[in-house]
């Protein structure tokens, strides 16, 4: 029997109804719940201002160690901290740097809260995350979580004041507690490992040169050396030398840059020594700069006048990162390490005068000596940090102690010669941009008979003006090349002339003792 349709409208007005009835309960449950949640935010606020307020900071520091204690028994996850200040002295502390450079690409990938912060020791903005904010990481398939936080710094010592750390900021790092082993013995080391190559890549190189002793103090860091940016535009590319040459040294730098595990198994510290010997202009210190933007590497510029003994010269290593080329120029003429140095003294100075001289000497003179300098570049001390270039210059290599060039010291011996054909292609290359040209015959045929250096006939090179053009720079350089032959023909013809005067003269001095000795 089919139902009417007033039943079927009663029917349906009916379930309207009860429709009707269990929307208002919806409703009316969900203002519930959210009243008793905005009240009990509320209440929560104002026991949590009122605890701040009336509790003091030692008894909140036992309360929350308690509250801490009660949560870690009942919860399956675990927290380590990394603060941005460590020790004693709150230095800065490398690994919060590393594991922020290593969560900065994640942060502007996942984080909805980021803090530019401008670093001294960065070429770029450095993106990392707000306050309070977390983001998450996956390691072999196990979910981490970071979180940045901040929080009032409570202790008063004057050391924090001075540094004005009114607020601590710090990272913490939560997991499963089923994940403790790998997190700790895997997980970390990657994030270090990680955030340390991220940083020296995006970090702003340095040229640093040693102050004097005077001027250091225990707590102003980094007052050992002072530094700039390192801007120096060399590269193998324009450097004038041998191509064959500079593929070499290319070659030997990348083995190097490559080697920390080859090190280790040979039980060698990862450093190497390379001397550097030619005469003036021949591109010792060009060349340095073209090593160091190879490599990517900081620039130590250590001048030995300004050491005062062999504990500073010590002190001063042990300052250097790795990474870095420490570099002495010119070392025969920095000390005088073969012997005791000479002091000038006047025998009819009163013993007042003797003191006042002695006393200035002490100043002026350096007391490094050349076991000292021998322990520091390559003694017990030199492996205390990894991945370190040496590097002596000298146009004299001969004034060089022999135990200070061995091999093992400086490995890599390199002769910065006078200007080939083959340099002065790369230097018409570099200063008039071509690799060809009619006087090229000529000019091989000058640089292959006079020593010129590749300073002087970049020098020659280069335009003085607008309207002097390649035809020009070329005929100036035939020009002074030519001078150059002509000036060394005749200091080799007052050379032979000397030398034939001196032998004349010999030879009548003997003449007249011979014919001395045979009078009665």
């Amino acid at each position: 029997m089919r139902p009417t349709t007033e039943q079927s409208l009663k029917r349906n007005r009916k379930q309207r109804e009860f429709l009707g009835t269990q929307a208002n309960t919806k409703m009316l449950h969900t203002g519930s719940v959210w009243g008793f949640t905005g009240s009990t935010m509320t209440s929560l606020m104002f026991f949590w201002a009122m605890y701040k307020q009336i509790f003091p900071y030692h008894l909140q520091v036992h309360i929350e160690k308690y509250v801490y204690k009660l949560m870690g028994w009942v919860s399956s996850s675990v927290h380590i901290k990394f603060n941005e200040y460590s020790g004693e002295g709150l230095e800065k502390s490398e690994a919060y740097d590393s594991i922020r450079n290593y969560l900065s690409t994640k942060s502007t990938a996942l984080g909805n809260r980021l803090k530019a912060n401008e670093s001294k020791n960065s070429k770029s903005l450095v993106l990392s995350l707000d306050d309070h904010e977390t983001v998450e990481d996956v390691f072999q398939g196990v979910k981490v979580k970071w979180s940045s936080s901040v929080r009032e710094n409570h202790n008063r010592s004057s050391t924090n004041r001075d540094k004005g750390f009114g607020e601590i900021t710090y990272l913490t790092l939560s997991f499963h507690s089923r994940h403790r082993d790998m997190i700790t013995k895997t997980y970390l080391d990657h994030v270090l490992r990680e955030g340390k190559e991220i940083g020296l890549k995006k970090r702003e190189r340095k040229l640093y040169t040693n102050n004097s002793s005077h001027d250091w103090s225990s707590w102003r860091s980094g007052s050992k050396w002072s530094n700039v940016s390192f801007d120096h535009p060399a590269t193998f590319e324009s450097l004038a030398m041998d191509p064959e040459k500079k593929e070499e040294i290319k070659k030997d730098l990348i083995k190097f840059s490559k080697g920390k595990d080859y090190y280790k198994k040979v039980g060698k510290p990862w450093k190497r020594g390379y001397l550097l010997f030619g005469p003036p202009g021949t591109g010792k210190s060009t060349m340095i700069s073209a090593m160091a933007n190879f490599l990517g590497y900081d620039v130590y510029d250590l001048e030995l006048t300004t050491v005062a003994d062999n504990s500073e010269l010590k002190k001063l290593m042990l300052d250097t990162k790795g990474k870095s080329i420490v570099v002495i120029e010119d070392i025969d003429c920095s000390l005088d390490l073969t012997g005791q140095r000479k002091k000038k003294k006047e025998e009819d100075e009163d013993e007042e005068d003797e003191e006042e001289m002695k006393e200035a000497e002490k100043k002026k003179y350096s007391k490094v000596t050349l076991s000292g300098l021998l322990n520091a570049i390559d003694g017990l001390w030199s492996a205390c940090s990894g991945e370190k270039i040496i590097v002596f210059t000298t146009k004299f290599v001969d004034n060089l102690d022999p135990a200070l060039i061995r091999r093992g010291r400086m490995d890599n011996h390199i002769e910065m010669s006078y200007c080939r054909f083959e340099a002065f292609k790369v230097l018409a290359k570099n200063y008039l941009e071509i690799e060809s040209h009619d006087l090229y015959g000529e000019i091989k045929r000058l640089v292959e008979e006079v020593d010129m250096s590749p300073a002087d006939v970049a020098e020659n090179l280069m335009p003085k003006s607008e309207e002097e053009d390649v035809e020009i720079c070329l005929k100036r350089l035939v020009m002074s090349l030519e001078e150059e032959k002509e000036k060394a023909r005749k200091m080799a013809e007052e050379e032979e002339k000397n030398k034939a005067e001196k032998e004349a003269w010999r030879k009548k001095k003997k003449a007249k003792e011979e014919e001395k000795r045979l009078k009665p």
